[in-house]
């Protein structure tokens, strides 16, 4: 199979966005080193896997629909994919964390779903 040779703007876009998402991804892995706790620790992962892949994804689309293959859907479904699974992934991950400190009797925020709040007496309009 024979590859024909991209035009020069097309590879200079590829290899942009590809730059692109490897510089989100390793600010996200530098974040995910210097956070100092779980809780501040868990968003650096989600930066990763969400802006890195769109941008990775946008070059893999370019790059392959422009190689004469027809227009590629299936990174974009990758990416769908990751979108949804990810933050849904993190709010698990968080909310087992924080069942978990709370069970060890460490010092977490309280939980908002427990918090009830006093009922405001409005007056009637007696008119």
């Amino acid at each position: 199979m024979t590859e024909q040779p991209l035009a020069l703007w097309a590879e200079i876009a590829i290899a942009a966005l590809v730059l692109l998402g490897a510089a989100i991804a390793l600010v996200g892995s530098l974040g995910l080193l210097r956070l100092k706790d779980y809780y501040e620790r868990v968003h650096a992962p989600s930066m990763i896997a969400t802006m890195g892949c769109w941008s990775i994804m946008h070059a893999t689309i370019l790059f392959f629909s422009l190689q004469g293959h027809g227009f590629a859907a299936y990174p974009l479904l990758i990416a769908v994919f990751v979108a949804i699974t990810v933050p849904v992934t993190n709010i698990f991950l968080m909310r087992a964390a924080l069942f978990r400190a709370r069970r060890a009797g460490q010092n977490v925020p309280a939980s908002v779903s427990q918090t009830v709040s006093t009922p405001v007496d409005i007056p009637a309009d007696h008119s």
